[in-house]
């Protein structure tokens, strides 16, 4: 506890005997000069801490999903699953992200990661079909994570699996907002 009233005082002793000698040295006009910059800088900060701690917390914007990298992608997925509820352990190698899954009610989910290729950025296919997350022979629902569109093959043979799931990037924007994935049509 004496730490966090250390860190306190320090976070207002620092800046207001800043400005004490900023007046002194400088006069007025400098004074009120730093005291918009530190205004700005005490803004900049809380907003960066706000966004870090809801990103934290699972949610996402459009915006942001579309800069993360792989690692970055798979990072926010867990973060999302942990959000609705799962217990998500990192089980990917080196350039193959994949997550396990699950929850209180036993439901086991094994989420792989499609990258988006260039041929994928403008494409605007079909939704996954809907039927194509019934349960494997495991018991395992295998889920497939993509921020483009899927092809229509991609969509079939989902189909024709056993629980397999597609999470194009439309739905993947709705999960990263808030949406749960039972509202996903998982």
């Amino acid at each position: 506890m004496l730490p966090g009233f250390v860190g306190l005082g320090l976070a207002i002793v620092v800046p207001v005997g800043f400005l004490g000698w900023v007046y002194v040295r400088f006069g007025v006009l400098v004074l009120v000069l730093s005291v918009v910059l530190l205004a700005g800088v005490v803004m900049l900060l809380d907003r960066w801490r706000r966004t870090s701690a809801r990103r934290r917390g699972g949610h996402y914007t459009a915006a942001e999903l579309s800069r993360l990298d792989d690692e970055g992608l798979t990072v926010a997925a867990a973060r999302m699953l942990r959000r609705d509820g799962w217990q998500v352990v990192d089980v990917g190698e080196p350039g193959r992200p994949r997550l396990y899954a699950k929850d209180r009610r036993g439901r086991e989910l094994d989420v792989a990661f499609r990258p988006v290729t260039s041929a994928d950025e403008g494409a605007s296919g079909p939704a996954p079909l809907r039927e194509a997350g019934r349960p494997g022979v495991d018991n395992l629902l295998r889920v497939v994570v993509h921020r483009g569109d899927f092809s229509r093959a991609d969509v079939l043979w989902a189909s024709r699996q056993g629980g397999v799931h597609l999470l194009d990037g439309q739905q993947l924007g709705r999960w990263a907002m808030g949406s749960r994935l039972e509202e996903l049509g998982l």
